[in-house]
């Protein structure tokens, strides 16, 4: 027998390079992430806040003017600047793909991302690739780390970082328009350096960062009106009579044309009715912004194709009779083709896999929530009519900060949930995972916080009379995982014992309802060896990464294998599915983290 030949395969150029950009690229993020602040040196950044808030802006400033950026070069840049509460994320969305159909190069940067930090950093509609993240990012943080002992030790932190990079980007891709999603607030966020915008939006206000911004409307709203700039054109969402008083007051002391955009329906456009690409009756209000802010920024650098605005009603805006509303206008088939062809995941996004349905939506204030309820509500049902059989929901749910979470769940309940998993927004700093790492928190504190989430949904459950089953995962810290253990922020811990335990002596005859903490892996107990061989490929990845929602589905999508169900201790309340829904929501990291697990475009 003649002997073994090892076959050596060579490895193609491509695939070389492939391999050193994405370990440049994680060098880079394990860098980024260094910029973080952990929570005892984030509290002292909040108790200082107030005195430290003004400097924000000449900060950021002077870290620009050390990489080289002057605010002349970022005069240049062409900027539409949005701030709001909810909906400026999904108004610059629109704006960047009406201008992008309309021939324009464009440069958009947002916060948080979802799966990969290069999100944030967008040029014609994608991410900014990791080839070219590597080199903006070095030829920034080098310029910056080469000047660090002459300014004090001075360095930006995490999002100041960015920001600075973004703007660097959007200058060497030399894009035509820079659309620039605020982060926190308007009046001191680091986005805020630019000088002379071409217009400015603010898109719906509600509560939410009140700690950073005040828990009035009225705080919040002189905030947001940070970013109006003397002389530059603004627009905003309908507002309620309070917020809209600020920011005309504060739009008048910049000589800030303010105007309130229009009914979406009030747009003349041919043929039949269109579907906007993102799903939502919000995304109506956001769309109408966006056509105001892009119509005007097309005006202004002389680019419209057809006739102008005829320029603002004469009558004052309900609630605030001096702020004018915006005319509406003819749409051209480009701006719909914007409009329709716009994507901006985890907002009303739904993926379907067989006999799982993953509902994902970022709600994290009031009225986001409700918008979110009222769109599952509507989808699910319909989905649910469509189908012969059992028909699961479940709440897969995460909060951070300092949000009311009575408030926050109070709608979820009319959602008639069989499940309820709740997760801490912890991450592992692992080599695999980089780019959702987050030290701002600690275990300790995002347990706290999840614990408390648990407490106020069972609660609700009572004050509801609901009748509601209350468990608890039993979970353990497992230090050193690895990729296929770890999804995003939303991360848990490990099952020690692969059962879920009593958390309190409610009447087990008067429950229905399954709460619990989810894990972010089973470990390599038996109870793995389960996992691993039984799940169907539609949802293996996902349920792996949560046990807790894997032991409340398992039954449902395998059939009626009592000791597959014995081993894998399936709630009572979902056996015998025929499918199951999952709405997410509650926190960008969770909807991230699950849509970095589900979903083909990150496989």
């Amino acid at each position: 027998m003649s002997p073994l030949v090892k076959t050596w395969v060579p490895i193609s150029r491509e695939l070389t390079k492939k391999i050193d950009v994405n370990k440049k690229y994680e060098e880079c993020v394990q860098t980024l992430n260094s910029l973080q602040s952990n929570e005892q040196i984030l509290e002292k950044i909040q108790q200082a806040r107030d005195k430290n808030a003004p400097l924000y802006v000449s900060n950021i400033i002077k870290w620009a003017s050390r990489v080289g950026m002057t605010l002349d070069d970022i005069d240049t840049l062409k900027v539409i600047h949005v701030s709001g509460t909810k909906g400026k994320g999904s108004t610059c969305a629109y704006c960047e793909s009406i201008l992008r159909h309309q021939g324009f190069k464009t440069g958009f940067y947002s916060s948080p991302h979802l799966v990969e930090v290069r999100e944030r950093i967008r040029v014609n509609g994608q991410p900014l690739s990791r080839d070219k993240f590597v080199s903006y990012f070095w030829d920034v943080f080098n310029k910056l780390e080469a000047t660090k002992e002459q300014n004090n030790g001075s360095m930006p932190a995490y999002f100041a970082f960015l920001t600075l990079m973004a703007y660097y980007t959007f200058l060497h891709e030399e894009t035509d328009v820079a659309i620039i999603e605020v982060g926190i607030g308007g009046q001191y966020d680091y986005t805020n350096m630019v000088r002379t915008p071409v217009v400015c939006g603010v898109s719906s206000l509600g509560i939410d960062h009140v700690s950073n911004l005040g828990n009035t409307i009225e705080k919040i709203a002189w905030h947001k009106a940070g970013i109006f700039k003397y002389g530059v054109p603004a627009y905003t969402s309908p507002q309620c009579p309070e917020a809209l008083k600020v920011l005309y007051e504060r739009a008048k002391e910049k000589e800030c044309h303010l105007q309130v955009v229009p009914d979406f329906t009030s747009y003349h456009r041919p043929g039949e009715k269109f579907k906007l690409g993102i799903a939502g009756k919000i995304q109506k209000v956001n769309a109408s912004l966006a056509l105001q802010l892009t119509r005007t920024w097309m005006e202004t650098q002389g680019a419209t194709k057809e006739e102008t605005l005829n320029g603002a009603n004469a009558e004052g805006v309900k609630g605030h009779v001096n702020i004018q509303a915006a005319k509406s206008f003819p749409l051209m088939q480009s701006v719909i083709d914007g409009l329709v062809q716009c994507k901006w995941l985890c907002r009303n996004q739904t993926i379907k896999k067989n006999k799982l349905t993953y509902y994902l939506d970022g709600a994290h204030t009031l009225e986001s929530i409700q918008q979110c309820v009222d769109w599952f509500h509507k989808h699910s049902k319909r989905e649910a009519n469509s189908i012969s059989g059992k028909v699961v929901k479940i709440l897969l749910y995460n909060t951070k900060g300092d949000r009311d979470v009575t408030r926050l769940l109070r709608p979820l309940m009319s959602c008639g949930f069989d499940a309820a998993v709740f997760c801490p927004n912890i991450s592992y700093t692992s080599s695999s995972v980089s780019d959702t790492t987050n030290m701002n928190f600690s275990m300790e504190t995002q347990l706290k916080k999840c614990q408390n989430i648990i407490e106020t949904w069972k609660e609700l459950s009572r004050s509801n009379r609901n009748n509601i089953e209350i468990e608890e995962v039993n979970t353990e810290v497992q230090n050193g995982m690895t990729k296929s253990e770890l999804t995003a922020d939303c991360n848990l811990y490990n099952l020690s014992s692969g059962h879920c335990q009593s958390l309190d002596n409610v009447d087990q005859s008067k429950q229905n309802d399954y709460t619990a903490s989810s894990s972010s892996s089973r470990g390599t107990d038996s109870t793995d060896d389960c996992t691993q061989k039984q799940l169907a490929t539609d949802f293996d990845s996902f349920v792996v990464k949560f046990p807790c929602i894997y032991d409340a589905l398992l039954w449902a999508s395998h059939g009626r294998d009592q000791n597959l169900k014995d081993a894998c201790n399936v709630p009572a309340q979902v056996n015998g599915a025929d499918h199951v829904q999952i709405l997410v929501t509650g926190g960008m990291h969770l909807v991230g983290g699950v849509l970095g697990i589900v979903s083909d475009d990150y496989k």
